[in-house]
């Protein structure tokens, strides 16, 4: 994806802004991997990180408890997440900031829990639990959600997809390897169901793009874009045997 180009960022946020979720996932899989954390304090304090419009962050604060700093760099999902927390009564729990993930300024081992739904790739999967670590206490748990392969082997058409988007994409047992190369240790893992895709992703952004469509069908550069969008939930139907994003929970 090419935020480069000033156009590609503008019709790839008039489909994104109004989405449920910011990528795979549901209140489910959250649960669960919420869950999979044995040994948290009452009201633990947890950073999300890229936390889009906030669905999961929403989600934690009903199934936590905890005080959750929400941080993105994308000031409408920030105001959109402030404004969904405050109209919830949970503005005293969950505060939402424009942050670059690359430059978080939190003070170290501070936090109970770092939960990042699908944005740690940005840094470098490794990298990112490496830098990101230092804001976790001795103890502390990481979430995450990963884009990995499922089966070897996949057909040319969706491993060259994967290859221009995430060319460092591993499978599981690689991203396990990481993690515990990282300092963590393994506290489960599991893949994101069909669902998690569907519900809050895949099937809204059909009917926006759609919408999309009919908004700039006068624009041909902004056109010549949509297939990009299109193309990736097609793949998506076809392939999905073949890939999909791990949720990993492991403890510093």
């Amino acid at each position: 994806m090419d935020f480069s180009n000033a156009k590609f960022k503008e019709v790839f946020f008039a489909i994104y802004n109004d989405l449920p979720r910011g990528g795979p996932g549901n209140y489910a899989s959250t649960e669960k991997a919420y869950a999979l954390m044995s040994a948290l304090p009452k009201n633990p304090k947890i950073l999300d990180i890229g936390c889009g419009p906030g669905k999961q962050t929403l989600d934690l604060a009903g199934i936590s408890k905890g005080e959750i700093m929400a941080v993105d760099n994308h000031q409408p999902f920030v105001d959109r997440l402030n404004a969904a927390a405050k109209a919830a009564g949970l503005e005293h729990r969950v505060r939402a900031q424009n942050a670059d993930m690359f430059k978080l300024d939190f003070p170290t081992e501070y936090f109970d829990v770092l939960w990042s739904e699908g944005a740690i790739y940005q840094m470098g999967f490794e990298n990112g639990l490496k830098t990101l670590g230092k804001f976790l206490k001795k103890g502390g748990y990481l979430a995450v959600t990963e884009a990995v392969w499922l089966k070897a082997d996949p057909p040319q058409e969706i491993k060259d997809n994967w290859a221009a988007e995430y060319p460092a994409m591993t499978d599981v047992s690689e991203c396990l390897a990481r993690i515990n190369n990282c300092g963590y240790r393994i506290q489960g893992n599991f893949t994101l169901p069909q669902e998690a895709w569907l519900d809050d992703f895949y099937t809204p952004m059909q009917e926006k793009i759609a919408e999309v469509k009919e908004r700039y069908q006068a624009d041909p550069e902004a056109m010549d874009m949509m297939p990009c969008f299109e193309n990736e939930i097609t793949l998506f139907h076809k392939y999905s045997d073949y890939f999909g994003y791990e949720f990993f929970v492991a403890q510093k």
